[in-house]
């Protein structure tokens, strides 16, 4: 081998090991509570603060109490359709998800499965009808009707100059009886968020 081969040869190895080594991503995990806000877009930190925020204002609100001593028992809710009115794609499921856990836990209102898990349920209860013995058999029409639906929606208001960007989220909740399609109770969240790009000099 060619002497000056031999010291170039190591040189080339180590130079396609290198470009290996650093294309692997660090990977640090974070608390799951931890406050994050990398691109200025909506994200889990968003939907959980405004869920908590609005679902403790729904049920603080005095639509609630009167309801209950009217009926001398707690108002059972469902969540219907939040809307994306924005340009950017925000998983709304995972904010009904947010929503929806807020006010479980709450403990101050009976919660409605929805649709889908419903269907799920009563198939289960037609098959316990062929399949489980008598005494765990589990009877039809004895589910709860919900008396109220929740819907919201979210939009955005983009305001730019240079290299900074304001971005305001609007939130708005809708508590609807489901009786008399009364509003029950209206709720409004805003997030506002500056995002500034840095400039590079040449």
């Amino acid at each position: 081998m060619h002497r000056s081969l031999k010291y170039i040869l190591p040189i080339l190895i180590i130079a396609l090991i290198l470009p290996a080594c650093s294309s692997r991503p660090k990977i640090s995990r974070l608390d799951e509570n931890e406050v994050t806000d990398l691109s200025g877009k909506w994200n889990d930190t968003d939907s959980r603060l405004v869920s908590d925020e609005m679902v403790a204002s729904m049920l603080d609100s005095g639509w609630r109490s009167r309801w209950s001593g009217a009926n001398e028992k707690n108002p059972a809710l469902i969540v219907g359709r939040v809307k994306n009115e924005t340009m950017e794609h925000i998983n709304t499921k995972a904010f009904v998800a947010d929503i929806e856990h807020a006010m479980i836990e709450s403990g101050k209102i009976a919660f409605v499965a929805d649709g889908n898990q419903r269907d799920s349920v009563r198939q289960e209860r037609l098959d316990q009808l062929s399949n489980a013995s008598e005494e765990t058999i589990k009877e039809f029409g004895r589910e709860i009707g919900a008396d109220f639906m929740l819907f919201g929606s979210i939009i955005t208001f983009t305001d730019q100059s240079g290299g900074a960007k304001i971005v305001s989220y609007q939130i708005d909740m809708k508590l609807i009886d489901i009786e008399n399609n009364t509003v029950a109770w209206t709720g409004q969240k805003k997030i506002k968020k500056e995002i500034r790009r840095r400039r590079f000099k040449l």
